[in-house]
């Protein structure tokens, strides 16, 4: 960790830009793409792979979350990343640890409504990772958009002079958001994970034919959703229409507005959103 934190002070003591991308590794075309925009806005770029335990709730797949670190690196050669940081959870999280970062009110809703927890330890492991590191900019995914929010609310809040940039979401070609977990599902779940999208496109058609009904937008994501998984095999944990920035709730859809849906799809928890 120490020899990050210098490697990353020699950098800008050179007066050369810096751009960090952080994940939890298994990368897959979603995080590289985020990578090349990284390259593009940065002299250096750091990529850190830390499945991070804080963020993960009871009953949560820490534990069986994958990774191959080695595919990552292989991955990672071919851009000729400057740096690639994977420390140690020993050293990230010493024994008593104690120190969290909490951002209070955007983390009530959407994710933060049904994983208590989970953007405290988000939002502290990218504080350690921006303290070790003093990125000029760090790269975000748009499918994590909650996540993105509430990251720039951190920075923002305790004065880092860092730009957060949100990076659209990639998709398979069938539309399904590129997520890791994506590799738990067997080859005919997989053909049924873009019901959530799916929804979501049929909203933002509606939408786009002048329907404003929060209500009625968000009812058509599960209708839509739940003719391609049918019975148990869809468990919606939220289908929300939100401010983009504020992330409050909407009974009026507007341009800009964030349509954003969570669901456990044979028991694999994916998230998604779209931009209206």
């Amino acid at each position: 960790m120490a020899g990050m934190s210098s490697a990353c002070r020699k950098v800008i003591a050179s007066g050369k830009t810096l751009a960090l991308v952080p994940t939890m590794g298994y990368l897959h075309e979603g995080h590289l793409s985020l990578v090349r925009i990284a390259q593009k806005k940065a002299d250096v770029v750091v990529v850190s792979i830390f499945v991070n335990p804080t963020q993960f709730g009871p009953g949560e797949d820490f534990e069986s979350y994958p990774q191959n670190t080695r595919a990552d690196l292989a991955a990672l050669r071919e851009f000729d990343i400057d740096f690639v940081f994977t420390p140690d959870r020993r050293a990230i999280y010493p024994e008593n640890f104690q120190t969290y970062v909490n951002v209070a009110l955007l983390t009530r809703t959407l994710e933060g409504k049904t994983r208590p927890d989970h953007f405290r330890g988000v939002a502290t492991i990218v504080t350690k990772l921006f303290n070790i590191c003093r990125p000029d900019f760090a790269v975000f995914g748009q499918k994590d958009y909650q996540q993105a929010e509430v990251l720039r609310k951190m920075s923002e809040d305790l004065g880092y002079p860092i730009k957060i940039v949100i990076g659209p979401t990639l998709r398979e070609s069938d539309g399904l958001a590129m997520s890791s977990r994506n590799s738990y599902f067997t080859p005919s779940q997989r053909r049924e994970a873009v019901c959530l999208y799916r929804g979501l496109q049929a909203a933002r058609k509606e939408f786009r034919s002048g329907n404003r009904s929060a209500s009625e937008l968000k009812r058509i994501v599960r209708t839509r959703a739940r003719k391609i998984c049918r019975g148990r095999a869809l468990d919606f944990d939220y289908v929300a229409l939100t401010d983009r920035h504020t992330l409050t709730p909407l009974k009026k859809a507007q341009k800009g507005a964030v349509l954003s849906v969570a669901a456990r799809v044979h028991g694999v928890r994916l998230i998604d959103n779209i931009i209206l």
